[in-house]
């Protein structure tokens, strides 16, 4: 087995540990690099079928070629996909003006946690990386939340020789991550190898692209001539620019994912 069998096997290891040990599960899907390899991860584990459904917290403020894709897979795949957006926060003004943080935690986070309560999810499946940003790092593979989906990152369990905890207090909320050990440049190596659709958004036009997919007034492209999987996979090689380089949120504070994770956050 090469790097990526291995990755791979022990992605699937998770989808299928999940599945037998967990109640209710929902698998989010931002439309974004990761999050649609670990889709295509989830059908590899079923043997072609994704047994939970798929969940887009919309903020109504993605960039438009993010929902032309999302709309277009759901439908190729014939995926059972949960589109939910916080309406009442809308309908109040809530916007990026109020504070990226602010912005997040209401349409994001909150928006989130009405999908759990109003579907009796029991856990979330997570396309999130521990190479992408700090307080990621201190992920478990199954990371217990309480009811309210709060996160204590200080209490984490040890998970050695991928012997993972799945035996959880009744009514806590479990997130589980599949592809926690992958790097970003193991996701684009796969994306390659498995021939997996992307969004056009990660490919240079006119010297831009996205690295990092999120809401339009909060995300930025890099400057890049990458418009190929080769070019791209070559540019991560050779590049020191962190991944969310892009991501406004990031720069309104330097601990700002961990704050809003600690709060429920994807």
């Amino acid at each position: 087995m090469n790097h990526l069998d291995r990755l791979e096997a022990e992605s699937i290891y998770i989808f299928r540990e999940a599945y037998k040990k967990l109640g209710k599960l929902g698998m989010l899907w931002s439309i974004g690099k990761d999050s649609t390899v670990m889709l295509w991860l989830a059908q590899k584990a079923f043997f072609g079928n994704c047994p939970f459904p798929l969940i887009h917290v919309d903020t109504t403020l993605k960039i438009p070629e993010m929902i032309e894709f999302r709309d277009r897979v759901a439908k190729e795949y014939n995926l059972n996909l949960i589109v939910h957006t916080n309406t009442k926060a809308l309908e109040e003004g809530m916007g990026p003006e109020k504070g990226r943080l602010v912005c997040c935690r209401a349409l994001k986070t909150d928006g989130l946690q009405q999908v759990i309560d109003k579907h009796k999810f029991e856990g979330l499946i997570v396309g999130i990386r521990r190479d992408e940003e700090g307080s990621r790092s201190k992920e478990r593979v199954f990371s217990e939340r309480n009811a309210q989906s709060k996160w204590d990152y200080t209490d984490q369990p040890p998970e050695l020789w991928d012997q993972f905890k799945t035996d959880f207090k009744k009514g806590n909320h479990i997130r589980v991550h599949p592809i926690i050990n992958w790097t970003e440049l193991d996701i684009w190596e796969y994306v390659k190898r498995e021939n997996i659709p992307v969004v056009d958004l990660y490919f240079a036009k006119n010297g831009k692209r996205y690295r990092s997919l999120g809401c339009a007034p909060c995300t930025n492209p890099i400057d890049s001539n990458a418009s190929s999987l080769d070019e791209i996979i070559e540019e991560l090689k050779n590049t020191n620019e962190t991944e969310r380089s892009g991501r406004a949120q990031d720069k309104a504070d330097a601990h700002a994912l961990e704050k809003l994770r600690k709060e429920g956050y994807m």
